[in-house]
């Protein structure tokens, strides 16, 4: 759709597959066109419902694998997080730092921010956690 019309009514069978796949595609043409390097980005708030963006949430691992790229969650301040916590996104930052953090132990590689600190705070929480014995 377009932006005026494409939260209307998104229809997805398997959110997370049919993402991964129109990603894989296009990643693959990138490579064949000789581009080494290619990220994907699953489109967190572009013709999803709210639970359709947490399906592709909860289903980065499954969008890296499928797709063979690393993978960018631009999700801060989103519909996805105002929308469940009721608050617009000038008051977002609690839900947004929450959902990276999630983003980053679902396996996101890259995040989309708009509150640098916060998020840098986040990824060093997420990557400590990882190294503790």
């Amino acid at each position: 759709g377009t932006p005026q019309n494409m939260q209307d009514n998104p229809v997805y069978h398997n959110v997370v597959l049919q993402v991964s796949q129109f990603l894989g595609q296009r990643a693959a043409e990138a490579r064949k066109a000789g581009i080494a390097d290619v990220i994907v980005d699953p489109g967190f708030g572009f013709g999803k419902t709210i639970a359709q963006n947490y399906s592709l949430l909860k289903g980065l691992p499954e969008i890296a694998r499928l797709t063979g790229c690393p993978v960018l969650a631009g999700i801060s301040r989103k519909r996805m997080i105002c929308g469940v916590l009721g608050v617009p996104p000038a008051d977002a930052l609690n839900g947004t730092t929450a959902a990276h953090v999630i983003a980053l132990q679902r396996g996101a590689h890259l995040l989309r921010v708009h509150d640098v600190k916060m998020a840098v705070e986040a990824i060093r929480i997420v990557k400590e956690y990882h190294a503790a014995p």
